[in-house]
């Protein structure tokens, strides 16, 4: 990796695995860009999931850190489903300031049914449920979980809905996942998973002007006449401009996000912030392991020990763990 960084009015680039903020200030707009490269690929591919299934979890992943990197404290963010559908749970652990795990938990002859019937878009595959997002600030804290309906909706729309629902955000998402192959030096095609995402929210000084006619429980008084609280013309040329993003911009390295940025917002003006690096890094470890083994009851050790060794395996990154039921006192 380069040790170069740019100059005041120089343009730099931020590259894959870093999330870059920016803000439109004409429009009022904030927001965050990523594509994600390696990170995304050592998740996926450490799991060998059906397509599907990884593509699915590659949205969640990106979706997390865009979330997961606006909030500035220590401790952790996490998003997780629970659904009724072929992939029936993902877990996205994004730990401040910058590791990420992901798990994808699936029926596999649901998932082979539906992609036989050719129905593997993210709705179809999550089925109906919810979408929990917690932030955890350690021990010491009070945890806060915001909850949404899955109801037959892409994460893009879901995530949105929260937005507008639960904090009254006026927010457009846009994720995008893509299997690239190249050349590889023995002869043939490598084939690598990449991922996109951008988020942009409408922050103006004057909070009317954020009271959206499709808020739900807006603050319009009683009686009052709405249409003076209609879609803002700064944020309708927000959403108009982010839906102009093909898929394949969000996750080909040859666009990079600030060539996108600067596509959508030139006219208006885009300023973007130093980049918050995303890496795979697995939180597991044997004494935490370990840990959770000195709460078992004597039953419970029992029934974990095969062939004399109690073995753990981490369901995020594969990382195997072997004790001796010797090592415990079991609780009564």
């Amino acid at each position: 990796m380069s040790d170069h960084h740019p100059e005041l009015g120089e343009f730099g680039f931020a590259g894959d695995d870093a999330v870059v903020p920016f803000a439109v200030e004409a429009l009022d707009a904030r927001g965050r860009a990523v594509q994600l490269g390696a990170m995304v690929d050592q998740i996926l591919s450490r799991h060998d999931y059906p397509e599907p299934v990884a593509q699915l979890l590659a949205e969640m992943i990106v979706l997390t850190v865009l979330l997961g990197t606006s909030l500035k404290f220590d401790g952790k963010f996490i998003a997780q489903t629970q659904t009724d559908g072929p992939v029936d749970l993902l877990v996205v652990d994004f730990a401040m300031p910058s590791s990420v795990r992901a798990y994808a938990r699936f029926d596999e002859d649901k998932v082979t049914e539906a992609v036989a019937a050719r129905r593997t878009d993210p709705a179809e595959l999550l089925g109906h449920g919810i979408l929990a997002l917690t932030i955890d600030q350690g021990a010491h804290m009070q945890r806060y979980q915001g909850i949404v309906e899955l109801s037959g909706a892409s994460l893009e729309a879901v995530a949105e809905t929260y937005f507008r629902q639960s904090e009254q955000i006026p927010t457009t998402v846009r994720l995008a996942v893509a299997r690239m192959a190249k050349r590889a030096e023995g002869g043939g095609f490598q084939q690598s998973w990449r991922a996109g995402g951008l988020i942009a929210q409408f922050l103006p000084e004057a909070p009317e002007r954020m009271r959206m006619a499709d808020l739900p429980g807006g603050d319009a008084p009683e009686g009052a006449d709405t249409a003076e609280f209609e879609e803002d013309d700064a944020w309708t040329e927000v959403q108009a401009l982010v839906g102009t993003i093909e898929p394949s911009e969000l996750a080909d390295p040859e666009v990079g996000v600030e060539r996108l940025l600067y596509r959508l917002f030139h006219e208006r003006g885009v300023r973007v912030f130093a980049p918050t690096p995303v890496l795979d890094d697995c939180s597991c470890n044997r004494d935490k392991i370990r840990g959770v083994l000195a709460n078992f009851t004597a039953e419970d050790l029992a029934e974990s020990t095969e062939d004399g060794r109690i073995h753990v395996t981490c369901e995020f990154c594969g990382e195997a763990y072997d004790f001796s039921p010797d090592e415990f006192e079991p609780n009564a």
